[in-house]
């Protein structure tokens, strides 16, 4: 991976973009893009996508959604606490003790998640975001409200973390990594001359309802779409791979089955993967994939599919991992299958 790459990827994980605010993280990742593609839209729902060989008949849409988990203010209590409510699928378990970032509507403001002291009885065993609290400091409710109103948005206030063996650890790793990955697949086109058209959408709302996919796709009309997303990774102690299969970190990226998921565009990454000796994990998505991969699907006359996750340990905890090897393989895998398309090919499963 380059400095400016990396410079990029950090960045990425820096910018707080839960979904429903994702204009600051669109802005930066149109500004890295826009350097190597022919053409850069917007849209309505807050879309942002890259394009190369605009004119081509012949269109792939990659997608990654630039969109994180979070929380959601519902009120303040007369002493200035603020209480909230989650922001797409996020546990108020490992909130307990964590400093929370909330976008203020004047400005963002650092509270933390308060703890009932053990001598005092300790946390409940059982709890629910109703039960939580954010101490920003403020003495009353009229204080507190020169920050921050019912409605405002807020993260975890966490650093991305380098681990030993190549890994990452951050909060929002779903999926702002997926963001990163197609902006560099779609640099890594431009200086390989690919052919085809090939359109690279940073999307937004995926965690809430995956509205931007779907509009994405609506108004691109694909000839094929592929969904860069995460996955669960399960090597870590207490899951049990026999119910949840077994997807590693530095295993390589993981390719999606099921009856949503094309065959044909299966085919052609795993013929890329031979050529590039990079090994595929799989898993099962008989009815749904639960990303992008669905809306994109079911838009225009119906849009053949696939979907290549990046293994991921922890999801939707401020302290999700990955593996920079995962990312670099998917890049290249990604790269390798765009390039080698001839714009000739048909994803009609049925062969008449």
């Amino acid at each position: 991976m380059t400095q400016p790459s990396y410079e990029f990827l950090f960045d990425l994980l820096a910018t707080p973009s839960p979904s429903g605010q994702e204009a600051l993280i669109q802005r930066k990742w149109a500004s890295y893009v826009k350097a190597f593609c022919d053409e850069i839209r917007t849209d309505s729902s807050g879309n942002v996508i890259g394009i190369l060989n605009p004119e081509a008949p012949f269109k792939v849409l990659l997608a990654g959604h630039s969109d994180e988990i979070g929380f959601i203010v519902r009120g303040m209590d007369n002493n200035g606490f603020v209480y909230i409510d989650s922001l797409g699928g996020i546990s108020p378990k490992p909130a307990i003790g964590m400093k929370i970032e909330i976008l203020g509507y004047k400005q963002r403001i650092v509270g933390v998640v308060g703890v009932n002291a053990e001598h005092h009885g300790g946390v409940k065993e059982e709890f629910e975001f109703s039960d939580l609290y954010i101490d920003c400091g403020a003495k009353s409710k009229e204080e507190i409200m020169q920050y921050v109103q019912v409605g405002d948005l807020a993260v975890y206030k966490r650093e991305p973390e380098k681990l030993l063996n190549h890994r990452l650890s951050a909060r929002g790793l779903d999926n702002r990594t997926g963001a990163f990955i197609i902006a560099e697949v779609l640099k890594r086109c431009k200086e390989r001359n690919s052919k085809v058209g090939l359109y690279v959408a940073s999307t937004v709302n995926e965690e809430t309802n995956m509205g931007g996919a779907y509009f994405a796709a609506s108004q691109i009309k694909p000839t094929l779409a592929i969904a860069c997303d995460v996955t669960f990774a399960t090597d870590f102690p207490e899951v049990d791979q026999n119910k949840h299969g077994h997807i590693t970190l530095d295993g390589g990226p993981v390719l999606a089955k099921g009856a949503p998921i094309n065959h044909k565009i299966n085919s052609i990454i795993e013929e890329s993967a031979k050529r590039l000796n990079i090994n595929l994990q799989y898993e099962l998505t008989p009815r749904m994939t639960g990303t992008d991969a669905d809306r994109m699907r079911l838009t225009g006359e119906g849009v053949p599919i696939a979907l290549v996750s990046l293994p991921l340990r922890y999801m939707h905890a401020p302290v999700e991992t990955v593996s920079f090897k995962d990312i670099e393989q998917e890049i290249d895998l990604l790269t390798d299958m765009i390039c080698h398309l001839t714009g000739e090919e048909d994803f009609n499963p049925v062969d008449l």
